[in-house]
């Protein structure tokens, strides 16, 4: 049976394709959108998520593990075009992640887009 996991709202939906051995949710779809993230972790592990993805690089130092049974995968960026490079990188943190850890996914930086230089009168 597929480990339930639970896309937090700051990742993209695309990360459905990719996880498929996972049986994915998304925060919207279960009804929790715009709820913290506190309230949130309660949530998901009352249904019987084991992990949630989430972008949000602050959530560690918002909210403590110890003694929860779900688990946090936190993606550098939720820029799919960066996050579809390396699917890999992603799949095997949500493989390997155990109750109540964080695995952060280190992703390349998305590019920057620069703007041209103001051309003179």
């Amino acid at each position: 049976m597929p480990r339930p996991l639970l896309l937090d709202e700051s990742v993209p939906v695309g990360l459905r394709g990719i996880l498929t051995a996972f049986e994915v949710k998304t925060a919207p779809e279960m009804g929790w959108a715009g709820i913290s993230n506190g309230k949130l972790l309660d949530l998901a592990e009352a249904a019987g998520f084991e992990m949630m993805v989430t972008a949000d690089s602050n959530i560690r130092s918002q909210q403590r593990l110890i003694g929860r049974k779900i688990s946090l995968v936190v993606l550098t960026t939720n820029h799919w075009n960066t996050i579809k490079a390396d699917p890999d990188a992603v799949v095997a943190a949500c493989d390997r992640t155990g109750e109540g850890t964080y695995t952060i996914v280190n992703l390349a930086r998305p590019p920057r887009l620069r703007r041209p230089p103001p051309t003179s009168p």
